[in-house]
């Protein structure tokens, strides 16, 4: 059986090239966002950061390394196994990090929105790779789609949080200055 499957990877190299590709792509976005974002913002927040900035690279990265996985010129299908079963148990273990972070940071309360895209799409994307690498040796096509699946799901993740994260600073940007001519516009009108 193990032999056998390894021509069923070979069979999907296009779409983990197409996979790793893109998330190469979305990661250096990804640099572009967080490098405007400083810009914008005066005060930095690595509570915030560690929470909704930096587990969207790890995200996209794992979309990458499981695309690199998949394009090794791997032996037998054990060793994909394997180090889908690595990657997706630490990403469960990170994903608890993640969660523990977000409860612990005061800087932004997250709305369900960002619960669903920030915390538990990832954590359920983490556990299905794990799960996946658990029920290749019993059944290797289907494991092979809940990976793809997962795959592609990081890149929407990553690119749902890069947007929303843009969006959020964009927002919160105008929302800043309006204020601050408010205030101006009251000053001005009290000296006089």
């Amino acid at each position: 059986m193990q032999k056998a499957a390894i021509p069923l990877l070979s069979s999907w190299q296009n779409f983990y090239v197409i996979v790793g590709s893109a998330s190469v792509g979305l990661i250096s976005l990804m640099f572009v966002v967080l490098s405007l974002i400083a810009s914008r913002n005066k005060r930095k927040s690595s509570e915030v950061t560690g929470v909704f900035a930096t587990p969207t690279v790890v995200h996209l990265c794992a979309a990458f390394l499981i695309a690199a996985i998949f394009n090794a010129p791997w032996p037998e299908l054990w060793y994909v196994d394997l180090a889908l079963g690595i990657c997706g148990l630490a990403g469960v273990l990170y994903g608890l990090v993640i969660f523990w972070r977000a409860l612990r940071q005061s800087r932004y309360q997250p709305e369900l929105e960002d619960w669903i895209w920030h915390i538990i799409l990832p954590f359920l994307s983490y556990m299905a790779l794990f799960g996946a690498s658990l029920v290749i040796p019993a059944n290797a096509v289907l494991a092979l789609f809940i990976v793809g699946a997962v795959a592609v799901l990081f890149l929407f993740i990553g690119v749902h949080n890069a947007w929303d994260s843009v969006t959020y600073m964009i927002f919160i940007t105008e929302a800043r200055q309006a204020q601050k001519e408010q205030e101006q516009k009251a000053e001005e009108l009290s000296s006089l």
